[in-house]
């Protein structure tokens, strides 16, 4: 499904700029360009929210705790090497 939208000339020069360069259209552009800004959205958020955890003293001592407790939790018991050395794992 597509949509009409309207973008300012400039918008669209680089589209097309970017396009031929890339052999591509400029719909594919918009839509790679869109889900880079939503992921460097995403990953700000997670830095803020990081930020303001540790800015938390406690708060960030339970985490620190919670996280501790799950070291290894993947491996269910096996030593680091295991699947190095052909252990199969149940995933």
């Amino acid at each position: 499904m597509t949509t009409m939208m309207r973008v300012n000339a400039e918008t669209h020069a680089v589209l097309q700029e970017l396009a031929a360069q890339h052999r591509t259209s400029m719909q594919e552009v918009l839509t790679q360009a869109v889900e880079a800004y939503r992921r460097q959205q995403l990953i700000e958020a997670t830095n803020a929210a990081y930020a303001a955890l540790r800015a938390d003293e406690s708060a960030w001592q339970d985490y620190q705790a919670e996280i501790a407790g799950l070291d290894g939790a993947l491996m269910d018991g096996l030593a680091p090497d295991a699947e190095q050395a052909g252990v199969v794992l149940n995933r």
